[in-house]
């Protein structure tokens, strides 16, 4: 116990004294909560809290994504706050903007191409994966709204970020369901909001080719889940975020104020996607208004929540490896991603690393559902380990 607490301390004593470390552990639960989802010993076996809707609706899972894109806008309010406060001009700020957002979609490229079969005699990485490139994906996605988000954050004031976060909405709602659109064959379809037949599939098969798109078999249109359309309501997602990172921010408010604020616009915001969804309805992969609304409700009540409970109550000791993961959070992902296709790529009998450890040890231990979680779970602790050395040594890896 004494160890636990030596550890927890060495965590927490590194962060300022005036940080809301309600920030850091809901940065921190994202993004565990992604590697977590996305590494289950069998993807066969999952418990449906941690599966995605397959279309209309929604579980857990599907404001994971979300989230984090609301955790990016408030870190864009407090550093774009903080960089014009230090004398850093607009143009700077665009310029940083910018090549940060060609990194993160160089980081995703890059995962996108890591892959290699090794099993299969007649694998071509150059033709089943350079040629076949998934051009967007969920890197790409926070790139393009982080920059839209800057330049709008930079334009305009609170009231402007407000209006765009609603026109944005209101639009894209306006844009799925009353614009035609037509197949190659000269059907015109409107305000369909099918799978594979939608005017953001539409959009996404008119602008790149089946194979670049994740869902390329799809009918009549291949689409990607992080398409070109899909992106806007994403921004205002984002904007949400920025409007709640002021109001963190604010000098004159008291913590409960904020607390009390954030738990009352994530409730009403809750009830407004609900409501929202029987004319336009929740929908992860087409990222809907009233999905943004929902997701945003969700993150603000959850902030409200976190900081009540650990800068109010001082219950900090159990956010400590959260912390660890939020403080490098690309790093994490990148290194989920890395680790999660080597496992996969390398061959063992007649079946990859990843499964006959799930096969020979997870599942026979503890059945399928369970042995797939423990899976997962054993891929979050041998994670901690890394994230924690770069943390203790001070290495934050910044895109």
């Amino acid at each position: 116990m004494g160890w636990l607490q030596q550890h927890t301390s060495s965590i927490l004593d590194k962060l300022p004294a005036h940080r809301l470390l309600a920030i850091d552990a809901l940065r921190g639960i994202t993004i565990t909560a992604m590697i977590l989802v996305n590494n289950p010993g069998s993807w066969a076996h999952i418990y449906s809290p941690l599966e995605h809707a397959h279309w209309h609706g929604w579980t857990p899972t599907d404001l994971i994504f979300p989230f984090f894109i609301f955790i990016v806008g408030i870190s864009i309010s407090i550093s774009i706050g903080r960089q014009l406060d230090n004398g850093y001009s607009r143009i700077a700020i665009i310029q940083h903007a910018a090549i940060r957002t060609c990194k993160l979609f160089l980081l995703g490229w890059f995962l996108a191409l890591f892959y290699y079969n090794f099993r299969d005699p007649d694998f071509s990485w150059v033709n089943q994966r350079l040629e076949q490139i998934r051009i967007l994906g969920v890197l790409q996605r926070i790139a393009l709204v982080y920059f839209c988000s800057v330049l709008l954050v930079l334009a305009f004031k609170t009231l402007g970020r407000a209006v765009w976060m609603v026109a944005i909405l209101l639009g894209y709602w306006i844009l799925m369901t009353q614009v035609a659109y037509s197949d190659n064959a000269g059907h015109v379809y409107q305000g369909l909001l099918e799978y594979g037949n939608n005017l953001s599939a539409w959009l996404d098969n008119l602008l790149m080719d089946k194979t670049h798109l994740y869902y390329p078999d799809a009918t009549p249109f291949a689409f990607d889940p992080e398409g070109v359309l899909s992106t806007l309501p994403a921004i205002a997602g984002c904007l949400s975020g920025v409007l709640v990172g002021q109001w963190l921010t604010h000098p004159a408010r008291s913590n409960i104020q904020k607390a009390n604020i954030l738990l009352l616009v994530g409730i009403i915001a809750i009830i407004a996607g609900e409501c929202w969804s029987f004319v336009f309805p929740i929908n992860k992969a087409l990222w809907t208004s009233s999905f943004v609304m929902l997701s945003s409700g969700y993150a603000c009540f959850m902030l409200g929540a976190l900081l009540w409970l650990i800068d109010i109550k001082q219950q900090r000791s159990w956010t400590a490896p959260f912390v660890v993961f939020g403080a490098n959070s690309i790093a994490f992902f990148m290194f989920a991603g890395v680790v999660g296709r080597i496992i996969i790529m390398i061959p063992v009998g007649q079946t990859s690393l990843k499964g006959w450890l799930y096969s020979e040890i997870y599942q026979p231990l503890l059945g399928n559902l369970n042995g797939s979680l423990a899976f997962a779970i054993s891929f979050l602790i041998v994670s901690y380990l890394v994230m924690y050395q770069m943390y203790r040594k001070g290495i934050f890896w910044k895109v």
